[in-house]
């Protein structure tokens, strides 16, 4: 039985694949050979695969260069017997561990998310007798029983259909149910064109069908996407590999100069035990304890503003990654379009109207309707009548019972002031001939009172119409012969631009008929018109396309819709940019194209094409690891099952949480509250402040460590005492990180984010021009704070003040220079303090921190300070000012140095 899996089953007819599996057509298996089949195959439900397990998830936690920094730092501090202070970087350690592992275990349910969405029951028969049992106890080769509400239990050949519609949309992404039936298809047809086959997770919408199961398990299809969710690379994000890069050479340079430091001492003649604790002060000094909670608050603060605007961030460095993206792979239906069919255009008497307004809001009307038009009200009557779908008010918003097309057509005549209750009421229904695959239309029946013939209407495509039609319904009410040509070149033109085409007819029978059979419209049908649909773009994803291009990001939809539908709304999005607006067809890349592509040239045409159209589970996953090989950071959006593995894949991926499986949120980094496209634009907007306030603390905070280095380095090749201690360099350390350098996390978002490129992704943390900046600041720090300890010590010989006033100069410095930082560009003067009034009260507290460092004897005697004079407070303040008076001279020059200096981030 194992060479089943060889099988292209919807190659095979029916018979032939009942054959292949030894399966009765009328009685379907017996109960022995379902029991020996069962422990063949196993049962019906994919393979848990083994994950991180929570110490594991916990430990990993650690496993980080800056972490490791951070314990030796705490290891340190406690053997110079500070054990306070360990305890507060150990603290601080542990605190960014638990919320690292809380956020992970929020992303561990992929796998199980998709083995939820096969558990459900079937209707199968066995030994001559159907039964409802368990999806899990179905084998291959049972006969299932499919009706209308059923979720499909494994894969299936069918065998036996009627009327049977399929809602595929979580498994291929097409956005309208699909017909099935039973008929033998070519080898080459694709998954979301296989219309003889059923697979498991689908939802029967319409209709009733027998299929024999063909695939269990991990074998089906969504097994499949199982196995790929699984598979997938756990990506680190270029914020993740960014820090980790430079929490590596920082390391490395710290033991280079603490290693220096003890060289140079011991040369010199020092005491190797002095020298050993002056390399330990040096790297006390410049190891940035603050930074790894920084990175937590500041992305934490970004979750917190994300949510505001209807993103719900899963992964916590997900915050910065979408700032960074620079491709954007988005579905289509939901999306960037309404999810709602929408009649856009009508063919009726000879005349072409458009209808404005969108969805299943009747909001709207017909343009052109200056004058009565009997052609046009019947062609909106026959939609309106001959339907079966119902619109209601849900708490959720608008929700349609039954097929989305026929909802449109509701909503289009309502547009024309049709109501449906009054028309039903004038026109009550006899009778209905419902749509059948084979037939492909709709026919109703209805009464126009005692005397009047009953009139049936009538709705299919335009083909099976036209060819029952012998006479055409005018403006005024005459019936002439229809120009068959003109009808046709008109709904192959709408076709064209993506719309889905329905012909509506109408024909008169005789008096006293209550029932219509097929033979009764057959033909001498009188056409109506045509009424072309579409499921529009939504009008803010539109804009949200252009700010994308704008900020240098390229949008890219990838759908399991067909080609034309794909590429009228990629061209009215304006997905291409100039190659490809409302005026002009998108190029499309279809699945059957990129099945026959090596990697090399799909790399190539997917830089290239904005549309990609029929696109299968797993191409959307190469189609992402082909636009990641090129350095892209993808943003990747989905809501169907079909999109776990592709959103996983992807450097981050976003979840749609109104239509969106289990499946797509579990695999995803963010999710969306509203479904809509506009809210990425958000999303991305509110990454790329997060990424600079980030970088504003980071410059902000390594002067500080700079300077500590230096001022040990220096004093140490000098042969002079510490001019700060290292229990002082951690108070400074500590303290100004939380008092001034965490209110960066509140600076609002800078005018003009979404007018400047993406981050190169190779581009690193720290550039040339930032680097300078901190060494200059570091630099004034060293000269400023050893000067004054010098001058202090000459003038008072009191070791205690001279390093409570060098450590007053870090702290005022660290003041003034924060102001400088809240942006790059511009002065803090015009930026004002109304947008983020959290920096004065830092700056507050942290002074009023600083007298009870200098005057409370508890703390001199813990640090090692003494109380000083307020000339030495006024020096201290000056070097502040003097600080900030150059790094802002610095910023004009900068300005001034042409447009260049201003692509810079913040």
């Amino acid at each position: 039985m194992d060479s089943i899996t060889d099988k292209i089953w919807h190659h095979l007819d029916a018979n032939a694949a009942l054959q292949t599996l030894s399966t009765d057509s009328e009685k379907g298996l017996d109960t022995f050979e379902v029991q020996r089949r069962a422990k063949e195959f196993g049962p019906n439900a994919i393979t848990r695969r083994r994950g991180k397990t929570r110490l594991e998830r916990l430990m990993l936690q650690f496993h980080q260069p800056l972490i490791y920094i951070l314990i030796a730092a705490g290891v340190i501090t406690a053997a110079l017997g500070e054990p306070v202070d360990s305890l507060v970087i150990i603290g601080v350690v542990l605190v960014n561990a638990v919320v690292g592992y809380m956020q992970e275990a929020k992303a561990a349910g992929a796998l199980e998310a998709l083995a939820q969405s096969m558990v459900t029951e079937a209707t199968v028969l066995r030994a001559g007798t159907a039964r409802r049992i368990s999806a899990v106890e179905l084998v291959p080769g049972d006969l299932v029983v499919l009706r209308s509400g059923d979720k499909t239990p494994a894969d299936l050949r069918l065998v036996s259909v009627k009327n049977l519609q399929v809602d595929e949309s979580a498994l291929t992404g097409e956005s309208l149910p699909v017909e099935k039936g039973e008929k033998t298809l070519p080898p080459e047809t694709l998954l979301a064109d296989r219309r003889n086959m059923a697979y498991a997770s689908t939802l029967v919408t319409y209709g009733q069908a027998v299929g024999v199961v063909i695939s269990t398990g991990d074998r089906t299809e969504i097994g499949r996407i199982s196995s790929m969710v699984s598979q997938a690379d756990e990506l680190a994000t270029p914020l993740t590999r960014k820090i980790e890069s430079f929490s590596r050479t920082l390391l490395w340079a710290i033991l280079g100069l603490a290693a220096l430091t003890f060289l140079t001492g011991v040369l010199r003649g020092e005491s190797a035990a002095e020298m050993f604790m002056a390399a330990v002060a040096l790297a006390v000094g410049a190891i940035p304890e603050g930074l790894p909670a920084a990175v937590t608050v500041i992305l934490a603060m970004g979750v917190s503003r994300m949510a505001a605007r209807g993103a719900i961030i899963r992964k916590l460095p997900a915050v910065e990654t979408l700032g960074g993206a620079t491709v954007i792979c988005s579905d289509k239906t939901g999306t960037l379009t309404q999810n709602q069919m929408t009649v856009t255009e009508i063919l009726a008497g000879g005349r072409i109207r458009s209808l404005t307004g969108s969805g299943y809001d009747p909001a709207g009307r017909v343009k052109d309707m200056d004058a009565p038009d009997e052609a046009l009200r019947e062609t909106l009557l026959a939609g309106l009548l001959c339907n079966d779908a119902r619109i209601e008010a849900g708490e959720a918003g608008t929700l349609v019972m039954g097929d989305p097309t026929e909802a449109a057509l509701l909503v289009a005549a309502a547009k024309a002031g049709l109501d449906r209750e009054e028309m039903s009421g004038r026109l009550p229904r006899l009778d209905t001939l419902p749509f059948e695959s084979r037939h492909q239309y709709m026919a109703t029946l209805h009464s126009r009172g005692p005397e009047a013939p009953p009139v049936v209407y009538f709705k299919g495509s335009a083909e099976v119409v036209l060819e029952r039609a012998t006479r055409l319904m005018n403006p005024e009410g005459t019936l002439s012969p229809p120009d068959i040509g003109r009808i046709r070149a008109e709904a192959e033109r709408m076709a064209s631009r993506g719309l889905r085409v329905l012909a509506m007819a109408r024909k008169e029978l005789p008096a006293g008929t209550r029932a219509v059979d097929h033979a009764d419209v057959a033909s001498d049908l009188v056409f109506l018109g045509l009424q072309g649909m579409i499921d529009p773009p939504r009008p803010e994803a539109v804009a949200a396309v252009q700010t994308f291009h704008r900020a240098g990001v390229r949008v890219k939809m990838i759908t399991g819709d067909h080609a034309l539908t794909a590429a009228a709304i990629g061209s009215q999005l304006g997905l291409g940019g100039s190659s490809c607006s409302a005026s002009e067809t998108c190029r499309v890349l279809t699945g059957m194209d990129m099945a026959e592509m090596a990697d090399a040239e799909l790399v190539a045409r997917a830089t290239e094409t904005a549309v990609f159209a029929r696109v299968a589970p797993d191409q959307k996953l190469r189609l992402v690891m082909a636009l990641q090989s090129l350095g892209n950071v993808v943003a990747m959006t989905g809501d169907g099952v079909n999109d776990a593995p592709a959103l996983k894949q992807a450097d981050i991926g976003v979840a749609m949480g109104l239509g969106g499986t289990e499946a797509a949120k579990e695999a995803s980094d963010m999710v969306l509250t509203d479904d809509n496209f506009t809210t990425i634009e958000a999303a991305v907007e509110e990454g790329r402040g997060v990424y600079d306030n980030l970088l504003k603390f980071i410059v902000w905070t390594l002067p500080t460590n700079v300077g500590e280095g230096l001022i040990i380095l220096v004093a140490v090749l000098m042969g002079t005492a510490l001019p700060i201690l290292p229990v002082q360099i951690l108070w400074i350390n500590m303290t100004t990180a939380g008092c001034l350098g965490l209110t960066l996390a509140f600076e609002p978002r800078e005018p003009g984010l979404m007018d400047r490129p993406p981050r190169r992704v190779d581009h690193p943390i720290l550039d040339r021009e930032l680097i300078i900046r901190i060494i200059l600041v570091g630099t004034i720090l060293l000269l400023a704070a050893f000067g004054l300890y010098e001058w202090e010590l000459l003038a008072t010989g009191d070791e205690a003040q001279a390093r409570t006033l060098a450590v007053n100069v870090f702290v005022m410095v660290e003041a003034f220079y924060l102001f400088n930082s809240r942006s790059f560009t511009r002065s803090p003067l015009a930026l004002g303090f109304a947008g983020n009034p959290w920096l004065l009260g830092g700056v507050a507290l942290m002074m009023a921190l600083q007298a009870m460092f200098t005057y409370v004897p508890a703390m001199n005697a813990m640090f090692h300070s003494a109380p000083v004079t307020l000339t030495s407070w006024v020096k201290a303040a000056a070097v502040g000012l003097v600080a900030f008076l150059v790094m802002e001279f610095k910023k004009k020059m900068r300005i001034g140095a042409g447009p260049a200096a201003k692509d810079h981030p913040a």
